[in-house]
């Protein structure tokens, strides 16, 4: 009887909540309750409603249950806000880590599949989920409507996490996998000088230390999308202040993060754990876009990080979707605003690794 209810629940589940986010407008601005403004801004009437539904659910924050509990929730999470998502083909594949191979999986949009080409762009993606959550399939959604949307291949890697693989694994995972990626391009029918770089939230700081080491290194990298990054573990915005309790990312959220993937001993001024201390910014370092929520923790550091790079003469565009909460990437199977900015996100994307 348990596993009855069980497998109903995760069949009437997904398709209730989409129901609900799939609500007019003006039924979701009465339901989610009165206007929510701070710093000149109005929580988007369909995220408020998300979070209300959260709360009636009681649904449990991440940041309050066991390691794997929590991951299998954020997991749970994902893919009810991430739907299914169509895509031509998926292939699982092993990368080089720094200390052994690492699964990755390879998106090919349904345009080029059977196809000999042998120059397809390729955005190699790092998952978010503060260094110490989500894997490959957290992230599947997401993935595949990029690949669709911007017509490009995608290779998401699942590097080492925190608490059992603290800093530096992921930084060198990710490094690694994408030397060999980039020097390997043709095994993923990939044209090795259209390789873009990008993630969301913790994947977001990891690409951009990423781009950075292959600007230093002389390794081609074309593009970076940062989507809503960490960049500065070591002095606390006032954004994070400002929405770090109620919308969704919370303050315990990221110092359990922090605390996990960082030791005592970590210098947190390092420019490999805060990308605001990078001393010196490649001349030759991708172009890149940097996305950013109103409602989010990390709206001001992602901000910051965008100008420091305009400021040494990067090509850098940067957008915050104001009424957005962190995480909103992840909702394209469910609701329409946060679709919608993934949609322009892809187009960024397919720009950024255009032909010049």
């Amino acid at each position: 009887m348990a596993a009855k209810l069980s497998n109903f629940s995760a069949r009437v589940e997904p398709r209730l909540f989409r129901a609900m986010l799939g609500l007019p407008r003006p039924v979701q601005r009465r339901l989610a309750g009165r206007p929510v403004v701070r710093d000149g801004q109005t929580l988007d009437p369909e995220a408020q409603w998300m979070l209300r539904i959260k709360d009636l659910l009681k649904e449990p924050a991440a940041e309050t249950l066991p390691l794997d509990a929590a991951r299998k929730a954020l997991l749970r999470q994902s893919r009810l806000v991430g739907g299914s998502q169509p895509i031509g083909e998926v292939r699982e594949v092993e990368v080089p880590g720094a200390s052994g191979p690492i699964d990755a999986r390879l998106y090919v949009p349904r345009s080029q599949v059977g196809s000999a080409r042998q120059d397809s762009p390729l955005l190699f993606f790092i998952h978010g989920g503060g260094m110490m959550y989500c894997d490959l399939d957290s992230h599947d959604p997401l993935c595949r409507f990029l690949a669709e949307r911007a017509d490009v291949r995608v290779l998401s890697i699942d590097y080492r996490l925190a608490p059992e693989h603290p800093f530096p694994a992921a930084v060198d995972d990710c490094w690694a996998a994408y030397q060999w990626v980039s020097e390997n391009a043709e095994r993923f029918g990939v044209d090795p000088s259209r390789i873009a770089v990008g993630g969301d939230s913790a994947g977001g700081y990891l690409s951009a230390v990423t781009a950075l080491s292959a600007a230093e290194a002389g390794v081609p990298c074309a593009f970076q999308l940062l989507l809503y990054p960490v960049t500065n573990m070591a002095d606390p915005s006032e954004s994070r202040r400002m929405f770090g309790d109620g919308f969704f990312l919370t303050t315990e959220f990221i110092d359990r993060a922090t605390t996990s993937y960082l030791s005592d001993d970590d210098d947190r001024r390092d420019a490999r754990v805060s990308l605001m201390y990078t001393e010196k910014i490649p001349s030759d370092l991708a172009p890149a876009f940097v996305a950013t929520a109103g409602f989010d923790p990390l709206r001001d550091e992602g901000e910051a990080f965008a100008r420091l790079l305009a400021d040494a003469g990067v090509p850098v565009q940067m957008k915050r979707y104001p009424g957005l909460i962190h995480g909103f990437a992840n909702m394209v199977g469910a609701g329409r605003t946060s679709k919608a900015a993934v949609a322009e996100l892809a187009v960024r994307l397919q720009a950024g690794l255009a032909r010049t």
